[in-house]
C-alpha cells in the first residue's frame, strides 16, 4: 500500500512539473468518507475548485492549470482516486454524500462560495451543489460532458462493468494500466497523451480503493439500460441553476455529441456553449484552445 501511495506521489510531482505547477498539496477533514479529502492548491486570485472525472486525479488539471493564471486554483481528488480517502457505503445515496462532500471541502479550505471547473462525474457533483446549496456556487464551468445530463449515460462497455454479476472481474478491467494503453473510459489511447499524464493514472489504478470505488460509483450511476433517475440531471433541474455557466465541448465527447450541450444550454437561464476539439477531458490535448475561453468567463463572473 505505502509503495503505491509512493508512486501516485511521484507520479503526481512529475506531472505538475511538466506544465509548471507549483502546486502545495493539503489535507482536509472530510467526515462523508470517515478521512482526508486531498487538494492541490496552486495561484493567487479569485477562487476556483476543480473536480475531475471517473478515475482522474486531481493532477490531470495541470494542462488546463497553466493556462488559468490569476485565480486560486484547488484542484481536488474525489474519494477513492488519487490520495483522497473513502469508505465502502460512500456511494449510497451518492448526491447527497457528494454535496455533503464538496461542501466539507470547502468549509475546511475557508471557503464561502466559489467558482466550479468540472468535468463528467466532478460536473455533475459540482451542479448537485449548486442546486442544493446555490449559495456556495458562483459560476460553473463544464469541460466536456457532464455525467448523466438529460439522456445520456455511458458507452456500452461502461454499463456493462456496472453491473453486480460482473463486479469481481470489472474491478480489474477498469483498473488503468500503461499496458494495452488501459484508461479510464473515453481517454485516447497512450500514444496520444504526454508520458506524465499516463504514469499518473496507471498510479491511480493502483490504489487500494480504485477498483471497488470505480464499479460502485458506476452501479450507483447507470445500469445496463442507462442512467438511473436519482442521478440524472434533467431538463427541469437545469433550468433551476441560474449561476452563469459555461459548456465546453470536445466535438468527439463519447458520452454527449455537442448537440447535447446545446440542448443544455438552451435549458439554463445563463449558459454559454464553446466547442473544441477533443474528446473526453478536452483539456488534455486542448487545453491552450480552452485556456482563454475558460479564464475569460471566470474573469467576467468572479
Amino acid at each position: 500500500m505505502g509503495n503505491a501511495r509512493d508512486s501516485f506521489i511521484s507520479a503526481q510531482h512529475r506531472m505538475l512539473n511538466r506544465y509548471g505547477i507549483e502546486a502545495e498539496s493539503q489535507y482536509v477533514r472530510a467526515a462523508s468518507t470517515h478521512g482526508m479529502a486531498h487538494v492541490l492548491v496552486a495561484g493567487e486570485g479569485p477562487p476556483v475548485v476543480m473536480v475531475g472525472g471517473m478515475g482522474i486525479p486531481a493532477a490531470a488539471w495541470a494542462p488546463l492549470m497553466a493556462e488559468l493564471r490569476g485565480f486560486r486554483l484547488y484542484a481536488v481528488d474525489l474519494p477513492g482516486f488519487g490520495l483522497t480517502d473513502i469508505t465502502p457505503w460512500f456511494t449510497a445515496d451518492l448526491r447527497f454524500r457528494a454535496v455533503r462532500f464538496l461542501s466539507e471541502v470547502l468549509d475546511e479550505l475557508e471557503l464561502d462560495h466559489a467558482a466550479f471547473v468540472g468535468s463528467y462525474l466532478g460536473s455533475l457533483w459540482s451542479s448537485w451543489l449548486s442546486l442544493d446549496l446555490p449559495r456556495r456556487v458562483t459560476a460553473l464551468v463544464h469541460a466536456g460532458c457532464p455525467a448523466m445530463v438529460l439522456d445520456t449515460s455511458a458507452p456500452l462497455a461502461m454499463r456493462l462493468l456496472s453491473m453486480r454479476v460482473v463486479a469481481g472481474l470489472s474491478r480489474r478491467l477498469v483498473r488503468p494500466s500503461r499496458k494495452g494503453g488501459r484508461l479510464p473510459g473515453g481517454i485516447a489511447s497512450a500514444q496520444a497523451l504526454v508520458p506524465e499524464l499516463v504514469d499518473l493514472l496507471a498510479a491511480t489504478g493502483r490504489q487500494p480503493a480504485y477498483g471497488r470505488t470505480f464499479v460502485s460509483m458506476l452501479h450507483a450511476l447507470i445500469t445496463l439500460w442507462g442512467s438511473r433517475a436519482e442521478t440524472r440531471l434533467t431538463r427541469d433541474q437545469l433550468a433551476r441553476i441560474h449561476h452563469p455557466a459555461l459548456l465546453i465541448w470536445g466535438t468527439g465527447d463519447p458520452f454527449g455529441a455537442p448537440a447535447v450541450g446545446k440542448r443544455i444550454v438552451a435549458a439554463m437561464p445563463h449558459a454559454e456553449l464553446h466547442t473544441v476539439p477533443g474528446g473526453y477531458c478536452p483539456w488534455l490535448a486542448g487545453a491552450r484552445d480552452m485556456g482563454p475561453i475558460a479564464a475569460e468567463f471566470l474573469n467576467r463572473h468572479q
